[in-house]
């Protein structure tokens, strides 16, 4: 079922929605500011798109969803005109859940490293075996960069990283016991569940989520490695947002009139739309593409400066 705010509202009056999507529709109802919902699309970068589209389905098991061009309405929208006519590849899940990969032809430049700039720089996606993905991708055109372990503190989670042919790091997580926050995999691979975001200044960025869609971050945690936070949002998502810990940080160039490259921006569900129509980068379009052909979407900066691409509901 399409999540809209009638229905989620109709689900919670009825009892049927797991907690947290029920919490996202009591926050729908109860105020006008925009709610940040679940995550939908993420849209990356690649030389290749036949490389990409082959890697996902043959390894990841995902779906193709379509193949095209975009539109000049689009292209614009994104705040990338360069792209208008760029040839894309769509894919997701073949549990069919309402979340898509969203592969945009575009080179990547020279020497391009997503840890010296700031910016969505990995994603978590949630899968039903690390242990057998591990095997299953050996030779592959995903490069392993650290096997299945658990993760410290969190018994029920057992995660391995991966780099995919476009660049894209990824965090492959087994969440071993139900859990009504996260986003159990409904097929071998599933859908992206916590983007990761690496920002210039972490309390700065958690107040833009609280004061821009109400969100409650946790407190900031202080590892050996990284200091973070995570923003709840529904239906088993959320947001990592880590503490940018070297000294050249920058926010990530976009190439010429295109996008940033490699993970340049993540699509959410939110409510109370038009609230927000200072911070878009353009006028709102109809969706021509996944997710959620035919709402009205539209894009706009966050927190260091990353792409946030919102669909109304």
């Amino acid at each position: 079922m399409t999540l809209t705010r009638r229905n989620l509202l109709q689900g919670a009056a009825a009892g049927l929605l797991l907690p947290m999507a029920a919490r996202w529709s009591d926050a729908i109802a109860q105020t006008d500011q925009p709610t940040l919902g679940a995550v939908r699309a993420v849209t990356i970068t690649a030389a290749d798109l036949a490389v990409a589209e082959e890697a996902w389905t043959k390894f990841m098991g995902y779906r193709l969803v379509r193949r095209g061009r975009l539109s000049a309405a689009t292209a614009r929208s994104w705040g990338a005109p360069a792209l208008e006519g760029a040839q894309y590849t769509i894919l997701g899940p073949a549990s069919e859940e309402e979340f898509y990969l969203r592969f945009v032809e575009q080179a990547t430049p020279e020497g391009y490293d997503p840890s010296q700039s700031w910016g969505w720089n990995k994603l978590e996606v949630t899968v039903q075996n690390s242990i057998e993905l591990h095997e299953r991708l050996q030779g592959s055109p995903f490069q392993i960069t650290r096997p299945p372990r658990e993760v410290p503190t969190y018994p029920y989670l057992l995660a391995m990283g991966a780099v995919g042919p476009a660049g894209e790091v990824l965090n492959l997580t087994w969440i071993k016991e139900p859990r009504p926050d996260l986003a159990a995999a409904k097929s071998f691979v599933g859908r992206v569940f916590m983007p990761v975001q690496t920002v210039p200044d972490l309390p700065q960025a958690l107040d833009f989520y609280r004061e821009t869609f109400g969100c409650k971050p946790s407190p900031i945690r202080k590892l050996p490695m990284v200091q973070l936070a995570v923003v709840p949002l529904s239906d088993g998502c959320k947001i990592e947002v880590d503490q940018y810990s070297g000294t050249n940080g920058r926010p990530r160039a976009r190439v010429g009139n295109g996008l940033p490259p490699g993970v340049a921006m993540v699509t959410f569900e939110c409510s109370a739309f038009d609230g927000l129509k200072d911070k878009f980068i353009s006028t709102p379009v109809e969706n021509e593409i996944e997710p959620f052909k035919g709402r009205r979407a539209a894009v706009m900066h966050g927190a260091g400066d990353a792409l946030m691409e919102l669909v109304e509901v």
